[in-house]
């Protein structure tokens, strides 16, 4: 069987801080698999030690399916394909290692905010009280929500939350292993590819 380890973009600098980003995100590839086995989550702070991590990995673990996911920080252009959006995009500028494949990396479009705005009732089921789904966007696709536009919208959705207060990326890693995984395939072509990818690689053995 292969391996599975996925490196995200996030989670802080200490393995304290980067615990709950892991946990997140094992719920959610969970909830995609099903009772499946689920690849190992690897979180790398920010997103130029992902892409670091992610090299360094293909030359540690020769033997597993090394797969890179961070945010597109920015619209992904029609037809342009992931390790061209990044290889064009100033401040990252990434060639693609030698021998990796397409589907060795994935981006969250355009940050990973979007994923938790295409499930308001995980949001509204999290925050309870005072939570305003109405400030969300409606876009049915997710991935035309500027990243600004994505933080201001969770900003005014839940500047009234009594319980957990105003949206902060801790809650993000939270929230991300609440969020309906059919709801963000639904809401992110990027999203259904890369869930996709898990689910092929599942079924044909990965572990």
């Amino acid at each position: 069987m292969v391996a599975v380890r996925v490196y995200v973009e996030g989670g802080g600098d200490t393995r304290h801080l980067q615990e709950p980003l892991r946990e997140g995100f094992s719920k959610l590839f969970g909830r995609v698999l099903g009772g499946r086995a689920k690849p190992k989550v690897i979180a790398c702070g920010s997103r130029k030690e992902a892409f670091d991590d992610f090299k360094r990995a293909l030359k540690s673990h020769p033997n597993a399916l090394c797969i890179l996911l961070v945010d597109s920080e920015e619209p992904v252009k029609p037809g342009t394909s992931t390790w061209d959006h990044v290889l064009r995009r100033e401040g990252d500028k990434w060639p693609r290692p030698e021998g990796v494949r397409d589907e060795q990396l994935h981006l969250m479009v355009q940050a990973m905010e979007a994923w938790l705005i295409a499930d308001p009732e995980a949001l509204a089921a999290y925050y309870k009280q005072g939570f305003r789904k109405d400030a969300l966007p409606r876009q049915q696709n997710v991935e035309q929500v500027a990243k600004r536009d994505l933080f201001d919208a969770l900003d005014r959705a839940t500047r009234d939350a009594k319980t957990k207060g105003k949206y902060a990326k801790s809650h993000g890693f939270e929230l991300i292993g609440r969020v309906d995984p059919h709801r963000v395939r639904a809401a992110s072509s990027h999203a259904a590819r890369f869930f996709d990818t898990l689910i092929h690689q599942a079924a044909d053995g990965g572990a």
